[in-house]
């Protein structure tokens, strides 16, 4: 009888007292020389600030930067060296974006098939640390979820570009058959968070979707129907949304997705990582004794204080 009581009150004190966790939100680095050699220094800050797991979500090179395997291969062998664990998530300009000239006229899919092979190989994160992971059943093992705490986070294959859309009125054939993937997996993970009654969601994909556009009635076609998605689930889901992106490197925090009248969601926040040719990281902070569950502090690089 005192065992039973004194978890209890134990159990009591954790919940008035609350918990905490803590991660850190990076993307669209390296873009240059300088940036090569500042990001370990800053990844091992990151690290040593006590955060859970390290995110990037989305374009490890500049536009302009060969695809090669020798590239790949660096931004595997330095993302896997986090003392933490590392989730990667791919952008446009190191899949959809290759088949540039100037980026060594790759075939698109080709190359998203080798960054399938380098990044996410198994069940679990990258990192001296491993965090397991379940992906989604098929042939899209970037996409992923993992809880920390009482949230669930789930990555997206959702790259800058207009999603790989295309230059017509008629869609390319990759996103016509990837689309509807990305959209089962975020209705799946919606619905899972939803069962499990957890407080909030972290979606982690690249591309700025147009949250402005969407709310004037005139999205992008690329992300029309992931945004039309995105809407009526935050509607229906009780806890808090997070989204985190990069794309169009301006660092910010806010809340721009409407419903259909042009009311603002206030269970949704965007989180925009930094961007070149600004450098630095954001922390994510859940908190379960606050309101608000998520607290974000973005931090420049390279710190001054240090």
């Amino acid at each position: 009888m005192k065992r039973w009581l004194a978890a209890l009150l134990l159990g009591w004190a954790t919940l008035a007292s609350g918990e905490t966790w803590h991660f850190g939100l990076i993307g669209d680095v390296p873009y240059s020389a300088n940036e090569r050699r500042e990001l370990p220094h800053m990844l091992a800050s990151i690290a040593a600030s006590q955060v859970d797991f390290i995110a990037h979500i989305g374009d490890l090179k500049n536009g302009q930067e060969r695809c090669d395997d020798s590239l790949f291969a660096d931004r595997h062998g330095l993302f896997n060296a986090s003392r933490v664990p590392f989730v990667f998530v791919p952008g446009d300009n190191e899949w959809t974006d290759c088949e540039r000239l100037s980026n060594g006229g790759y075939a698109p899919l080709e190359r998203l098939g080798k960054l399938r092979s380098l990044f996410w190989q198994d069940r679990f994160s990258l990192g001296q640390k491993k965090l397991p992971q379940e992906r989604q059943a098929g042939g899209y093992p970037e996409h992923a979820r993992f809880r920390l705490g009482p949230v669930l986070f789930v990555t997206l294959n959702l790259p800058g570009g207009n999603n790989n859309f295309g230059e017509t009125d008629q869609a390319r054939a990759e996103y016509r058959a990837r689309n509807p993937v990305v959209l089962a997996w975020l209705s799946e993970n919606f619905a899972l968070a939803r069962r499990e009654k957890l407080p909030g969601i972290v979606l982690l994909f690249q591309a700025n979707p147009g949250f402005k556009h969407f709310a004037q009635g005139i999205a992008h076609r690329g992300y029309r129907e992931f945004l039309e998605q995105l809407q009526a689930e935050t509607l229906n889901f009780p806890g808090q949304v997070v989204v985190v992106h990069g794309d169009t490197h301006t660092s910010r925090i806010d809340q721009p997705l409407r419903d259909r009248q042009g009311k603002r969601l206030g269970n949704f926040t965007r989180v925009e990582t930094f961007g070149y040719p600004l450098m630095g990281w954001t922390q994510g902070t859940i908190d379960t004794a606050a309101a608000s569950l998520f607290r974000f502090e973005p931090h420049a690089w390279p710190d001054k204080g240090n």
